[in-house]
């Protein structure tokens, strides 16, 4: 909500809230907060008024679903945890950081809540599979209108083991059908690759085939992001701080994203033509919700090694867990890092 005040025919200032669904005070927590509306009052009269008015409303936002779930898992909501998680993780351009923490916390509320029945006392954490269950929308009630009852599907978890120096971390995991067809999967919005620090951030990006990501820099000094990789490969150009690029990947396969500029640079965009995926934990740990029951070949890329790694199993009504696919590390380090006509680098490039 936006009140705007006039004076004269000019806007003098601007009194901004932002809603977050649901977010009604509780027992057992700060009188008022989290709430439906935090008052804003921030004056606008210029171009970066606004701007800084969007920044604090989005931070707002962010914070605040990201402490409405936590305070819900606390008092053992943890179908309030989901909603308001699920959709924080649906926010576009969400810092890679945030996504990190708040997707294992994800991940158990789900488990809870579909294991424990209203009112229960909050089971102790476990990693063994839970039986399926059913999630039940809120009614009136008066119960006038129908329930609405959608199954929720278990979980596949497991563990990625070896990647040499680099460690299990950082690889991608992902599943097709084998006894039926793999339902398309929808391309993923706000998907970022930051150059920072003379760094791609992050160094692996999962996405759906088909989704868009923006490359952006924000280091004081000019990058050029390019990759190789036919036939997604690119070239973003040289762009100063603050410019972006935005290039759609349509086909499946790993890409390596270089900087024609600075040869130390590099990160991947793994692209995956399935709705079952993910990235691996620096422990290797995984997990994919939401998959049906069902044959299964789970493929796992890591950038130390040669080929993509499978792993044939079944997913049956409780799910699965305590998969364990090992990388072998066996990629050898290219002779050069190319520029982005396939030349070797001249030595004095690269600063």
């Amino acid at each position: 909500m936006v009140r705007v005040v006039f004076a004269h025919g000019l806007i003098v200032g601007v009194m901004a809230a932002v809603t977050v669904p649901n977010a009604t005070a509780r027992a057992g927590e700060p009188s008022g907060w989290p709430g439906d509306e935090m008052p804003l009052p921030i004056t606008v009269k210029t171009a970066q008024d606004m701007a800084f008015k969007s920044v604090a409303e989005r931070l707002y936002l962010t914070f605040n679903l990201m402490a409405s779930g936590r305070l819900a898992w606390q008092r053992g909501d943890y179908a309030g945890a989901v909603e308001k998680w699920e959709t924080l993780l649906r926010t576009p351009g969400l810092d890679p950081q945030i996504e990190r923490v708040i997707t294992p916390l994800l991940a158990d509320a789900r488990r809870r809540a579909g294991s424990r029945p209203s009112g229960a006392a909050p089971p102790a954490p476990s990693l063994s599979p839970v039986p399926p269950a059913v999630e039940v929308s809120p009614v009136a009630p008066a119960a006038s209108r129908p329930v609405v009852v959608k199954p929720i599907r278990p979980d596949v978890t497991g563990v990625v083991l070896g990647g040499g120096d680099v460690g299990p971390g950082g690889a991608v995991v992902w599943l097709k059908r084998l006894d039926g067809k793999t339902r398309p999967a929808a391309p993923t919005s706000g998907r970022f690759i930051t150059q920072r620090k003379k760094t791609f951030l992050p160094h692996v990006l999962a996405v759906a085939a088909g989704s868009t990501v923006e490359f952006r820099n924000e280091d004081a000094i000019y990058h050029n992001a390019f990759s190789l990789d036919k036939p997604n490969d690119f070239d973003a150009g040289i762009r100063a701080k603050g410019n972006t690029y935005s290039r759609t990947f349509a086909e499946p396969g790993p890409v390596e994203i270089l900087c024609n500029i600075h040869a130390s640079m590099n990160a991947f965009v793994v692209v995956v033509d399935s709705p079952y995926f993910t990235k691996t934990h620096p422990s290797g740990t995984f997990s994919i919700p939401n998959v049906p029951p069902g044959q299964y070949e789970l493929s796992v890329w890591h950038e130390t090694q040669s080929n993509i790694t499978h792993k044939k199993f079944s997913v049956g009504a409780a799910g699965a867990s305590g998969i364990s696919v090992a990388v072998e590390g066996d990629k050898k380090p290219r002779a050069f890092v190319p520029d982005k006509y396939e030349h070797k680098r001249q030595p004095h490039l690269g600063y």
